[in-house]
């Protein structure tokens, strides 16, 4: 037998081993100052590139006063409990109308938060005779959702349709056998490596296979279709997804998250979503503040077209520096690297302290085994002096990356600080 907590101390997890080498710095940094492209890390300012805030919402002087308004009013506690029991307002139901007809849906359903209510959503849509089909790079909340699920689940490689196509194959005849049915989830921009998921292709299955569809659109609302519905208006066929998932902490700048769809099954999810009906409603100050941060969406198309102009000149910049940017046709701007786990570390410590540059680095778990990359986020609030800095900065990077030097600080560092880590 094993006590429980030595297995953790002799088993940290893949992240919690660099604990101590990364804490504070790494993992857990404290940025400081007001959110936008210049905040302060460890006393000195530095260009900072791990926001989500793609439309510059968050210091809005529309949304500031919205929201100081809204909690001078109502406070933080206003409303009282679950929606279901006593947490239902009509600023509640208005901004669950207006995001309904904003992303071309029959009615939505607010959720307190989004990983916890995408967990819901796929334990409330499916029984145990159901079959799921995931993308195997799905965010974590999603294979959390997953996880509840008691019946057969599927996935397929990313962004695959053959591999869709096969799993949906076997999936069929699970459900065919047990008397369920398949849901099948993607996302419309995976977050991690920027790439659109191939919802239109996913659609076209419809015509093959019984499903319906599940995307999380968290990075697409807000920056991708002609008014910034998402990914399903971008590829032209939001009306077939079945429950559209995205959240307030990108494009709204703020917490919480809705679902759309069908009236009908909206009304029966809001009746079974257990991290509804067993939590508190989301507060006064972000559902009015989500009405402002929604009108401002709607009305002011030339805050996502400065986004965009911001994108395309990061992005073409660091590709002609010789950057691998992999396969990104969204605003998410990966820089994919060779090289272990320490050594990217080390490059990252180099761009914050050498150059002012504040970029997040990614690996497993957060990303597949065997990737390593630093995740870039621009905004519209980014200016052209705070880009053309950054790229100085990664064009200064790159002959160290390529002539091994972050190589041969690892192997220094390991050897003076007597680490040692697991491969991931």
């Amino acid at each position: 037998m094993t006590d429980i907590f030595d297995r953790l101390r002799q088993n940290p997890g893949p992240l919690g081993q660099f604990a101590d080498y990364a804490e504070g710095y790494f993992v857990f940094p404290k940025l400081e100052g007001p959110i936008g492209p210049r905040m302060r890390f460890q006393g000195r300012e530095v260009v900072f590139w791990s926001a989500n805030d793609y439309l510059g919402l968050c210091n809005h002087p529309e949304v500031l006063e919205a929201d100081a308004k809204a909690a001078a009013e109502y406070g933080m506690f206003y409303p009282m409990g679950a929606r279901a029991m006593s947490g239902e307002t009509e600023q509640h139901q208005q901004l669950e109308r207006e995001l309904a007809e904003f992303v071309g849906k029959e009615s939505a359903y607010l959720l307190n938060f989004g990983y916890q209510g995408m967990v819901s959503t796929i334990d409330a849509l499916v029984s145990r005779h159901d079959v799921i089909v995931y993308d195997a790079d799905s965010h974590a909340c999603i294979v959390d959702g997953v996880r509840l699920h008691m019946g057969k689940s599927f996935t397929f490689k990313h962004n695959d349709i053959a591999s869709l196509e096969k799993n949906l194959a076997r999936a069929t005849k699970v459900a065919e056998e047990q008397g369920g049915g398949i849901l099948v989830i993607t996302e419309g921009v995976f977050g991690m490596r920027g790439m659109q998921g191939k919802i239109k292709e996913i659609c076209e299955l419809k015509s093959k296979f019984n499903f319906r569809l599940l995307v999380d659109d968290a990075h697409g609302f807000g920056t991708l279709g002609a008014t910034g519905a998402g990914a399903g208006e971008e590829q032209g066929c939001q009306d077939q997804i079945d429950v559209y998932f995205s959240t307030f902490a990108k494009s709204m700048a703020g917490f919480g998250a809705f679902i759309a769809g069908d009236k009908d099954i909206i009304r029966i999810l809001k009746y079974n979503l257990r991290s509804q009906v067993f939590a508190k409603s989301l507060t006064m100050p972000m559902v009015i503040g989500g009405l402002k941060r929604l009108d401002l969406l709607r009305s002011r198309p030339e805050i996502k077209a400065k986004l965009w102009e911001n994108v395309n000149k990061l992005q073409n910049g660091l590709k002609e520096r010789g950057f691998n940017l992999g396969n990104t046709n969204t605003c998410v701007t990966p820089v994919m690297m060779q090289g272990s786990t320490v050594e990217a570390t080390l490059l990252v410590k180099d761009l914050r302290e050498n150059y002012g540059i504040f970029t997040s680095v990614v690996i497993y778990p957060v990303i597949p085994k065997g990737m390593i990359l630093l995740r870039l986020i621009p905004t519209a609030s980014h200016t052209d002096a705070e880009i053309n800095e950054t790229l100085e900065a990664f064009d200064a990077i790159h002959d160290k990356l390529t002539s091994g030097f972050y190589k041969e600080q690892e192997q220094k560092l390991l050897e003076e600080k007597g680490l040692s880590f697991k491969a991931s």
